[in-house]
């Protein structure tokens, strides 16, 4: 099977036999439980002894040693000045001298003898299934991709590409306009056209222009003759598909919302040299190089600048849909004069577009809605952006809610998800721990791997453990793993390479800044939770980074992440398997991204998961206050409360439900047609966001 399918599946937790039953099963299924912590409940049978370095490779067996030894012992017992002359000494030789040829180690480190592993690790339980099976899983989930409307993350568009490539599929819907552009884009099949409207063309330009040339500016193309015929013929198939199409309300929507990017339209149609083959064609060619414009926005505008509230927000309901009015919600209630008005605005709204409901209930129950500089963050091409409001743009901003105003809309906006959820399923088993679990609203920037959770997730550490957050690479010469304190006022602490000779202590520990030899190189961070809040009482969070230090972007080399739990005096070696709680690879487009971080009030590991789009090759150059707001979002809503409200009946016994929503619950003791979602099944929840 290609690795591609089974690199997926092992983020299910299903392994794949490629064999048959296997006469060494039981020696195989000892060697795996034995160096990974791995329990295989189903397929037992079909254990194959290569499969002991698949695992090893997905989760990281060899991984070279961090630059002292002994870490983290050895470390504390070194004075300031030994770990700034090794920090010095090492630099001298990789940067100075350039010799990366073998990974240095401290001067300074006396030996260290490690004990055997003894700790009690979590216990990952696995399945085994044969091609045919694994191949059925595979078909469901990329069914389920098509089915969300959200954009997918690098791991998932992947599988799925290959899918469609090995197996011809096609899909009968596809929700995601993004998907669908990109499939345009990429496979140059016409059949996904059916999937757009008239307006995405603008999209798939920009698709082409940046995934084929790297070239973000819509108004820069520089497309070639091949682009050029493709993005033509999309355009004859929606106007020979306007000759069939009875409801001319729909012609007519179409071509309104271009006027919305009028001049982009007048740019592309020029660059691709674009002849009309019929009358729809030659009226919509004629309409985008005209001087009028029936943007819908642009009537909405109009009617908000004469203070037209309730009028506005129909323009918008009426030309757009109700999902538009829930956009402009900020813009349109602070106009508002009073509560009628208010109440007017809000019964414009009646939507079945259960992400937006979500994604603004997250919204209007954050804490940060203050008059102070914000953050707005959104994803694009699979990356993070950030803007931090200016001085200017703070004085400028007539668009403010105060806390009142944002919790009565919060209490609305749950009241709609409420009424669009109800009774979607039969009788649901929903873990309780699933409260803890986020809902996979925005996942495109995020790294896909094993153990990997949707952002706002959280983990609970015992007191008697501490987290070893860990990055190892190859290809490149050196990536940095850092992480930030972050009190209640903003200020922040930094624990990198830059700080971290004067801050070694018991509450957290730096391995050494590891330059990568021919094997690679290393970094790790241990942190006890206890202690640290001991020594640093005003931080609240914490926040790991990881960035490439080299002048090279993540997808440029070979970049791991994750994290162990470890008992507070740890045994073994400083990389343990059998600890690894996640493990995934970075590869995007950039040089920065936000792996975790630690509320330190609750002892949970929050799940961050974001590739920023940056050029930094040093940590503590970005804002990171604004990611305090995914701490949260489990408050808001989960898992569990989600199910909850599409239940017809929550059920405490899994033999009398429909829907199972647990971790532990094993395939094997499924009813006939139960399904089982776990908390790692991100294209079964957004299917049914969807």
């Amino acid at each position: 099977m290609n690795k591609v399918f089974k690199d997926y599946l092992f983020t299910k937790h299903i392994l794949v036999s490629e064999k048959g039953e296997d006469t060494n099963a039981f020696e195989t299924l000892f060697a795996i439980a034995n160096m990974f912590n791995i329990r295989v409940k189903k397929g037992q049978a079909l254990a194959e002894r290569e499969m002991i370095e698949y695992i090893s490779g997905m989760i990281g067996k060899i991984v070279p040693e961090p630059f002292y030894k002994g870490f983290p012992e050895s470390v504390k017992k070194l004075s300031t000045d030994k770990l700034i002359f090794d920090q010095m000494v090492h630099y001298a030789v990789t940067y100075g001298f350039g010799n990366f040829s073998e990974a240095g180690h401290s001067l300074f480190e006396e030996q260290f003898e490690r004990t055997a592993f003894k700790e009690n690790a979590e216990i990952k339980d696995f399945s085994i299934l044969n091609i045919k099976d694994a191949e059925d899983v595979l078909k469901t989930s990329v069914k389920d991709m098509f089915l969300s409307t959200r954009p997918l993350n690098p791991v998932q568009y992947n599988m799925l590409s290959e899918y469609i490539d090995n197996y011809g599929f096609k899909p009968e819907t596809c929700a995601s306009k993004n998907l669908a552009l990109r499939l345009l884009a990429e496979k140059r099949d016409g059949y996904y056209v059916k999937f757009i409207s008239l307006s995405d063309v603008t999209k798939l330009a920009e698709e082409i222009n940046y995934r084929i040339y790297q070239n973000k500016d819509i108004n820069n193309l520089n497309l070639k003759n091949r682009d050029r015929k493709l993005i033509a013929s999309v355009l004859d198939m929606i106007f020979y598909g306007f000759q069939f199409e009875s409801d001319k309300s729909k012609q007519y929507k179409q071509i309104r919302d271009c006027f919305e990017r009028k001049a982009v339209w007048s740019g592309l149609l020029h660059h691709i040299h674009y002849i009309p083959k019929n009358d729809y064609g030659t009226e919509f060619v004629k309409l985008m190089r005209g001087k009028e414009n029936h943007s819908v926005y642009s009537a909405f505008e109009k009617a908000m600048k004469l203070g037209y509230i309730e009028d506005a927000a129909n323009i918008l309901k009426t030309g757009k849909g109700s999902g538009a009015v829930l956009r402009n919600l900020d813009y349109l209630i602070s106009r508002c004069a009073n509560e009628e008005d208010i109440k007017k605005v809000l019964d414009q709204i009646s939507t079945q577009n259960v992400m937006i409901l979500i994604q603004l209930l997250i919204k209007y129950s954050a804490t940060t809605r203050v008059k102070a500089y914000r953050a707005f963050s959104f994803t694009k091409y699979e990356k993070l952006r950030v803007h931090v409001e200016t001085k200017e743009e703070l004085a400028r901003r007539r668009t403010f809610l105060d806390k009142a105003t944002s919790d009565k809309l919060k209490v609305f906006i749950k009241k709609e998800l409420e009424k669009v959820l109800k009774n979607r399923l039969g009788k649901v088993y929903i873990d309780d721990n699933m409260k803890n679990i986020a809902l996979p609203v925005q996942e495109t920037a995020s790294s896909g791997g094993f153990g990997v959770l949707a952002k706002g997730s959280r983990l609970h550490i015992d007191d008697f453990k501490k987290i070893r957050a860990f990055t190892y690479w190859e290809k490149v010469n050196d990536i940095d793993l850092s992480c930030f304190g972050l009190t209640d006022d903003g200020r922040r602490i930094e624990f990198s390479w830059r700080t971290m000779a004067g801050l070694q202590s018991d509450a957290i520990v730096y391995s050494g800044d590891q330059t990568s030899g021919y094997k690679g190189g290393s970094e790790y961070f241990d942190i006890d939770l206890l202690k640290f809040k001991n020594k640093y009482p005003d931080v609240k969070y914490v926040i790991f980074c990881n960035n490439v230090f080299s002048p090279l972007k993540f997808c440029d080399c070979f970049c791991k992440a994750g994290y162990m739990i470890r008992d507070v005096e740890d045994s073994g070696q400083i990389f343990e398997p059998k600890t690894v709680a996640t493990s995934f690879i970075i590869n995007s487009d950039s040089t920065f991204a936000y792996l975790f971080g630690l509320d330190l009030e609750k002892n949970d590991l929050i799940w961050l998961n974001m590739n920023r789009d940056s050029s930094a090759h040093v940590a503590g150059e970005t804002p990171l206050a604004f990611l305090i707001d995914q701490f949260f979002v489990t408050d808001v809503i989960n898992v569990k409360s989600f199910f909850e409200m599409m239940a017809s009946n929550v059920v405490n016994d899994i033999k009398e439900a429909n829907v199972i929503v647990s971790d532990t619950v094993n395939e094997s003791e499924l009813s006939d047609g139960c399904r089982l979602i776990r908390s790692y099944d991100f294209e079964k929840m957004t299917a049914l966001m969807g």
